[in-house]
């Protein structure tokens, strides 16, 4: 499971360079962080296959959540997803040198740090599994993952957009992002993060197959791209609308 955090602060409209080791360093935790849970769960108070085990999942990966958006706070706008890096890159209008420089620096770094972080867990614990599969035909997973993506990425970029605290934002968007999660991963793992499922993939050693690039990258980027639309439109300012709304008029005229 990774569902992405919520969007980088709204000063992420300008290039900053130290993101990009924050970006590698919180990737690998975050990948340690699932996996502990699970083996925390599943092996260590043997729950696997219990519904007292999905609650206890579910309630300590709603506390990591709540870390790691602390961290992405602390560090002014890491992430540990590159669909949170770039959703962020174009919701802030930051220009091409932003979007250039998180497609091409951020995301490497995040891949790098999830490799890392499963290559780090399996080598500590062997028994630690493969991480999710695809069970589902193709284009099914794509689609699933897909539509994961659209739901979450909208809901936090609107959260953003709000006025609350920092308690009830992440509250809505790990809830949310957890409800999404567990009703996509008997078809796909529920992932919603392109780094940490090629780096479980990585680790398989099916991380270029079509399938895998299809499902885990092309869907969700695209999901992203549609939610950025979605949410900048709908939450545009109305005399923005009006305006835009004129000068089409006098096109035409």
């Amino acid at each position: 499971m990774a569902p992405a955090p919520a969007p980088a602060p709204a000063s992420s409209g300008r290039i900053r360079p130290w993101l990009v080791v924050g970006d590698l360093v919180l990737a690998v935790l975050w990948v340690c962080a699932g996996a502990l849970v699970k083996l925390a769960v599943y092996n260590v108070l043997g729950l696997g296959g219990r519904p007292e085990g999905e609650a206890a999942k579910v309630s300590l990966s709603v506390v990591y959540m709540f870390l790691f958006a602390w961290l992405e706070s602390a560090t002014g706008g890491a992430s540990y997803n590159p669909l949170t890096a770039i959703s962020g890159a174009l919701a802030s209008r930051g220009g091409i040198a932003l979007y250039l420089f998180t497609v091409f620096v951020r995301v490497p770094a995040q891949v790098i740090g999830a490799v890392i972080g499963v290559m780090l867990m399996r080598f500590t614990f062997p028994k630690v599994g493969k991480g999710a599969a695809l069970s589902v035909g193709v284009h099914h997973g794509a689609l699933t993952e897909g539509l994961a993506t659209l739901m979450v990425v909208m809901v936090s970029l609107t959260l953003k957009k709000k006025e609350q605290g920092f308690f009830v934002k992440t509250w809505i968007a790990s809830i949310w992002k957890m409800t999404i999660h567990i009703l996509s991963s008997d078809m796909t793992g529920g992932i919603m993060n392109p780094a940490s499922a090629f780096a479980w993939a990585y680790a398989r050693g099916d991380h270029t197959s079509f399938d895998h690039l299809l499902v885990y990258w092309l869907a969700p980027l695209q999901a992203t791209l549609v939610a950025v639309w979605v949410v900048t439109f709908l939450t545009k300012p109305k005399k923005t609308k009006e305006q835009e709304a004129d000068k089409n008029k006098n096109k035409k005229e």
